[in-house]
């Protein structure tokens, strides 16, 4: 089995489809998981998902990028929030849609963000993703001391309860966020968002796939609505999509 073998067996039987991933990227990425297994070839492992559940998800946590914190660049969650707090001021009820957004710390950032400056708000926040056992995992809001590095003392004491070892989100910072199974090649889209937040996930999406999403995601915004996408990933070509800068990984839909 060669990687073009295995990619056609991934997506039949797990339905993700392998070809949107820049493919030297993705599997010198596989080789890696592979290599930390002691797995030895691509019909070994194959095997090895196939009969264990434990490492069928581990292998799906993998590929679907499920590495997330809370306020990720926090300089940059600096930036949104200032956007948010003058958004927020003009219109009480924005449509939010996080997507990709893994065990959900993106889609209540954003939740806290808007508590914090839009405590009347009648906000609401879209958090979708590939997979449905992260989805359950950001469903029950229960974090790590690595997730939450970036958790001021402020929004720690607010909106988060300790109990061992683990902190779990308040309630009201999850009311304001509906999680539900998305795929952001082959699902459509949502319309009439204020604010879209996509971070850390076409990064790994050739150009066709990567160009194709953020022309979906343009035609899913408002007039002046908001992209805002990850460190790594300006859009050099934004003008093509139809947006302006609104701040250095921000992009405003003309």
């Amino acid at each position: 089995m060669d990687f073009s073998q295995f990619h056609q067996w991934v997506h039949k039987e797990l339905g993700i489809n392998l070809s949107a991933y820049k493919p030297t990227q993705l599997n010198r990425r596989i080789e890696s998981l592979m290599t930390r297994l002691g797995v030895k070839s691509l019909e070994e492992y194959t095997k090895l998902i196939k009969t264990d559940r434990e490492h069928r998800q581990r292998f799906l946590d993998f590929i679907t990028i499920n590495v997330t914190e809370f306020f990720r660049n926090p300089e940059l969650f600096e930036e949104l929030e200032a956007i948010l707090k003058k958004e927020s001021a003009a219109n009480n009820s924005l449509k939010i849609w996080s997507a990709a957004c893994s065990i959900g710390c993106e889609p209540y950032s954003i939740s806290m963000i808007l508590n914090n400056v839009s405590p009347n708000g009648r906000h609401k926040i879209l958090a979708t993703d590939i997979d449905n056992t992260i989805l359950q995992k950001a469903k029950l809001g229960e974090y790590t001391d690595n997730e939450m590095k970036n958790v001021k003392s402020r929004e720690l004491e607010k909106y988060f309860k300790k109990v061992k070892d683990k902190y779990y989100i308040e309630q009201n910072v999850k009311n304001m966020v509906t999680f539900k199974k998305h795929d952001l090649i082959l699902d459509s889209y949502e319309n009439n968002f204020d604010l879209i937040v996509c971070r850390n996930v076409v990064i790994y999406f050739n150009v066709d796939v990567k160009n194709d999403i953020y022309k979906r995601f343009a035609a899913s915004l408002k007039k002046g609505g908001l992209l805002f996408v990850g460190a790594t990933e300006s859009i050099y070509n934004y003008k093509d999509f139809g947006f302006e800068k609104a701040s250095t990984f921000i992009y405003r839909k003309l």
